[in-house]
């Protein structure tokens, strides 16, 4: 198997809403735009995001819907103390302040207007490592 690519998929109530926080604040932009999805991508490593719309009435004969995994999209990232900023400064709603983690890593998280987790992380050594 070779994998050429990675998405995450997110399923939501508001796609256009989860859109406008990805490509608002965190470097997507919409590749495609249909009825009940949109695609995002950024030209680097980030696995591309597909935004679907929930389906808010179970289908017919299909039972009660399965219970869902809760999802935290994760992105590493540098210079995470100055994004910190300039997210603070754009009004993106963050959910967990900037911390540093006894083992090294900083990190902070977010929640898009959907309540999906969007996690960022920066590897930093710990003192004396």
């Amino acid at each position: 198997m070779n994998v050429i690519a990675s998405a995450v998929l997110l399923t939501v109530g508001d796609p256009a809403a989860s859109s406008r926080f990805f490509t608002g604040h965190l470097g997507f932009r919409e590749v495609l735009v249909a009825e009940d999805v949109i695609h995002l991508s950024r030209d680097d490593a980030a696995a591309d995001l597909v935004i679907l719309q929930s389906d808010p009435q179970p289908r017919p004969g299909t039972g009660p819907p399965a219970p869902r995994a809760e999802v935290t999209v994760s992105f590493s990232v540098t210079d995470l103390p100055a994004e910190y900023e300039r997210l603070r400064r754009e009004g993106a709603r963050i959910a967990m302040p900037l911390r540093q983690e006894p083992w090294g890593e900083w990190v902070l998280q977010l929640e898009d207007p959907n309540g999906v987790p969007v996690q960022l992380v920066e590897w930093v050594a710990p003192s004396g490592a």
